[in-house]
């Protein structure tokens, strides 16, 4: 059977991959089969992976909300948009959950002209810049023309001192983070270069999917139990990861949520951030 992926193309259906999807929620194998069973009697010729993926979705969270954050990672992270600002903070959060001391949004005058740096890290003594490059669609891929353009940006910072985390402080490494993928000419570009890259799916062992079930790195985006609009709010008042909230619940009564409700989202929260 043919379905419809995101980028328009006609693929065969893959119920052993969208099997792996769902497990990688944390859903038990018996509530996977009961799901891939009553997606497989659903699906039909030329239906949209998106909605394979609404219905996924929607069966996952009747069953429990936590195994559906799970699986709405990457939408999730998608939501970190549109201007990107609260992606580059995300990207900041993974770092420091690395024991990375961090910078953000830092002007720095290089040889030529000033640069702004979305984030600054340093660890070991060594200080990284990183660019974070957001996509608003999920079908897009950054490109070789994105490490072309940053390695310039780094040749012009790294051979002067800078006043950062102490007064004399030099760029040593520089990387790329993207919410979507690079493109095969981008990776081999920046493997030459020296940049190390981080995206959704690479590197495979690292990537930003493998730190969030290895780490517990969910963005405040993947929770059910709270709306859109409140999503937002939270993300405004500086709350990047759902864990965040176990620590300061406080945040969800700012908002105007209800005790009652505070109670089922901390409780969704503790549930998502058992890491597996």
């Amino acid at each position: 059977m043919k379905v419809k992926s995101q980028t328009g193309d006609s693929v065969d259906f893959d119920p052993e991959k969208l099997r792996r999807s769902l497990l990688s929620s944390g859903a038990s194998m018996s509530v996977v089969d009961d799901i891939l069973q009553r997606l497989t009697e659903e699906v039909y010729e030329g239906i949209t992976t998106r909605n394979i993926y609404k219905k996924a979705y929607s069966l996952l969270k009747k069953n429990a909300n936590f195994h559906a954050a799970r699986y709405n990672l990457k939408t999730a992270i998608h939501l970190l948009g549109p201007t990107g600002f609260y992606f580059e903070q995300y990207i900041a959060k993974i770092f420091e959950s690395e024991k990375y001391e961090v910078k953000m949004n830092v002007t720095l005058q290089g040889r030529c002209v000033s640069h702004e740096v979305d984030v600054l890290v340093k660890k070991n003594d060594r200080i990284a810049m990183i660019e974070c490059k957001f996509h608003v669609s999920q079908e897009a891929a950054s490109d070789v023309k994105v490490p072309m353009y940053i390695l310039s940006r780094y040749n012009d910072l790294n051979q002067v001192n800078h006043k950062v985390f102490s007064q004399k402080d030099e760029i040593s490494e520089c990387w790329i983070a993207t919410n979507n993928r690079f493109t095969t000419d981008a990776i081999d570009f920046a493997a030459c270069s020296g940049i190390k890259l981080l995206s959704w799916d690479y590197p495979k062992d690292n990537s930003i999917k493998v730190k969030n079930y290895r780490d517990c790195l969910y963005p405040v985006t993947c929770l059910t139990t709270i709306t859109l609009a409140e999503k937002e709010k939270l993300l405004a008042l500086g709350v990047i990861l759902a864990r965040d909230l176990t620590t300061s619940p406080e945040r969800l009564a700012q908002i105007k949520i209800s005790p009652k409700r505070v109670k089922n989202i901390v409780k969704e929260v503790t549930e998502l951030c058992k890491c597996f």
